[in-house]
């Protein structure tokens, strides 16, 4: 019998096979996304793909790397998409094309491109221009908003005037809202029986934008793009925590359901959460990683001062990750674990 000498490869998968798995992962969300909340999202995802490529580009030439190589690997198409679809889909094309830039650039290329990079660029973009543009960022569709694609087109390129009666918060906000300024009678069971904000049980439209990103993740499961650690103990620690509060106060805190469907919940654990890079790559680790940032989402969800949590929460923990990695590994083989 021949033994082939080690690395033993399962299985031979290039970065890009692994990114056009993750976008073809997405399309269930976004299919739903354009129909039940509106096109522009499409136009937003075009924007940010142009604008990462274009970043990747720059950066590549400037550090003397080949750029059909990595222009080809899809990461930078990823990060645009999950930019896209965390920001306001009327969010005006600048802020979008900024955000991208800003990723590709400070959060990938500074820190040596593609698998060096210690913070989620997606999560940065975000972050960054919440803190810079919070008007603009709380700027979402209306409840049954009806807008022609060139209508949508329009608002984002600048030719038409932003409307606030366009615009209305995202149920997490509304619900925040209406918690900080109802008084000891208040019920938040009451609040989530008014359908036409917040659908059946997360939001008119947005809870079947969130299955849609259900689907795909665990259809990335399925593949194993992503090992099932990370969303599970993610979505476990929401549902726990979520779930306490509401059995304690129903009328204070909302059913885990809710939490689960709403916001960048599931959007979060399946697809960036995940990401190996930025995140840990022990088992334990994984486990840790996931349960730490679902419960800060629901902290900052609830708690803080931004209406979802995910990204922040997902910042923090890659923070984290790098410890968490240290006092995670596995003996060495044949070697006994230290106290």
């Amino acid at each position: 019998m021949i033994f082939a000498p080690s690395p033993f490869l399962l299985k031979d998968t290039s970065v890009s096979q692994v990114m056009t798995q993750v976008c073809l992962a997405l399309v269930p969300g976004i299919v739903a996304y354009a129909w039940l909340v509106g096109p522009a999202i499409l136009v937003q995802l075009v924007i940010a793909s142009v604008a990462a490529l274009l970043a990747e580009a720059a950066m590549l030439k400037l550090r003397g790397k080949p750029l059909a190589l990595f222009l080809s690997d899809g990461s930078a198409i990823v990060t645009a998409w999950l930019i896209a679809l965390t920001f306001p889909p009327l969010a005006p094309w600048w802020m979008v094309f900024t955000g991208t830039v800003f990723a590709i650039v400070f959060a990938k290329h500074l820190y040596g491109g593609l698998g060096q990079n210690p913070f989620n660029p997606a999560m940065v973009a975000f972050a960054v221009c919440i803190v810079a543009f919070p008007a603009l960022m709380s700027q979402w569709p209306a409840v049954g908003l009806e807008l022609r694609l060139l209508d949508q087109i329009d608002i984002i390129f600048g030719l038409a005037p932003r409307v606030d009666a366009l615009t209305s918060a995202t149920p997490l906000d509304a619900m925040k809202t209406a918690l900080r300024m109802g008084d000891a009678s208040f019920d938040i069971a009451q609040l989530l029986a008014n359908q036409d904000i917040y659908g059946n049980f997360a939001g008119r439209g947005w809870e079947w934008v969130a299955t849609g990103y259900l689907l795909g993740g665990l259809w990335l499961w399925y593949r194993r793009v992503i090992s099932w650690q990370v969303p599970l103990a993610f979505l476990a620690s929401l549902t726990l925590i979520s779930g306490a509060l509401w059995l304690y106060n129903p009328a204070a805190f909302a059913n885990p359901v809710f939490h689960l469907f709403s916001g960048g919940t599931l959007l979060g654990a399946f697809f960036i959460a995940t990401d190996p890079v930025s995140g840990c790559t022990t088992l334990r680790g994984k486990l840790i990683f996931g349960a730490g940032a679902g419960l800060l989402a629901f902290i900052i969800r609830v708690f803080g001062g931004y209406p979802d949590g995910v990204a922040f929460a997902v910042l923090l923990m890659n923070l984290c990750a790098p410890v968490i990695d240290l006092l995670t590994q596995p003996a060495i083989f044949g070697m006994k674990d230290r106290k």
